[in-house]
């Protein structure tokens, strides 16, 4: 074989060898890709799952009609195949649409949101994985070499279900109705700073933290928030529970407020020296309210009914069931 001839098989070697080293190094990121969205279906899958597990659980806070219609398309969206698994979605996902999120325990509707937000966040995950894959899957070169073997072609998910930003937030809070030595409730004026024209007046309190029990949130928010220490048996209650829809900084809530009896020390001072960033920023005043004060305002007072129950606090006796108010 001539120098000439050699020279040109060495390049083919060569590039044959490129080749190849190309075509595995493509035929393994494929199958790392079939790994991903094997995977990322397995979360999805789970995420459908627990909706699924959760809905059942809702039903069973709904009056019959209704939480047995709900029970049957969360049963049929958990064992249904998988070519047949988008309508059965679609349709637990249009029914749980339709519930009352205010109308069932707010621990129950933040399992719920929260289940709804983890298929959101798995199902954007398996698209994402399903896109990549397919991607890849219709390049010329693996389609001619078959690169992709016998592994099936990845298929979207196509359900619909309501972004996170739609669904209100669970907020449990714990408030003080803190009395002085002559029977006036102690009340914030403050706005939401998304809509500073809207002012109103609300009792000392906010959001329990995770893995925090009432009791000792009510106490740590009036500490925070009026410089009070007060001992968690210094507090009676929860002597009310207030469920409430609303808005904050553009962010929809779904409020379920529980209130505590305190009384102020004597000789102790209200200092608002604790509020956070935000409190200094939205509340603009604190006072003292009589039943009267109350009765004759034409500000927003929070809960609206607090100038008919506050005239029976002092005397009255807690039966260590909250009261329902609004």
């Amino acid at each position: 074989m001539s120098g000439f001839g050699l020279a040109v098989l060495l390049v083919g070697l060569a590039l044959l060898v490129v080749l190849g080293s190309w075509l595995v190094g493509t035929a393994n990121r494929l199958d790392r890709l079939h790994v991903r969205t094997d995977a990322a279906w397995a979360a999805l899958d789970a995420a459908l799952a627990r909706r699924a597990v959760v809905a059942r659980a809702v039903a069973g806070t709904l009056d019959p009609r209704a939480g047995d219609r709900l029970r049957v398309l969360a049963d049929r969206a958990e064992r249904a195949p998988r070519r047949e698994r988008e309508p059965a979605e679609n349709a637990l996902s249009r029914e749980l649409a339709g519930v009352d999120r205010q109308s069932i325990p707010l621990v129950l509707a933040a399992e719920l949101v929260d289940a709804e937000h983890r298929v959101v966040i798995a199902r954007r995950v398996h698209g994402d994985a399903v896109r990549d894959t397919l991607a890849q899957r219709r390049r010329r070169v693996v389609r001619w070499f078959k690169l992709a073997g016998t592994a099936p072609q990845p298929a979207y998910l196509e359900i619909a279900e309501p972004q996170p930003t739609d669904l209100p937030r669970p907020r449990p809070a714990a408030r003080v109705v803190l009395l002085d030595a002559t029977d006036r409730v102690l009340l914030f004026h403050g706005h939401d700073p998304a809509d500073p024209g809207d002012s109103y007046w609300f009792t000392a309190g906010g959001g329990v933290e995770p893995g925090e029990d009432l009791r000792g949130a009510a106490v740590r928010e009036l500490r925070e928030e009026t410089g009070v220490d007060l001992p968690p048996d210094a507090l009676t209650g929860p002597i009310w529970r207030r469920r409430v829809a609303f808005s904050f900084e553009g962010r929809n809530y779904d409020g379920e407020e529980w209130f505590f009896l305190a009384r102020l020390p004597e000789g102790a001072q209200v200092s608002t020296d604790g509020f956070t960033e935000l409190e200094a920023r939205t509340i603009a005043e604190h006072r003292w309210w009589t039943p009267e004060d109350l009765r004759e305002t034409t500000d927003t007072v929070y809960p609206v009914q607090l100038a008919d129950l506050l005239p029976n606090l002092p005397d009255e006796t807690w039966s260590g069931a909250p009261r329902t108010v609004r």
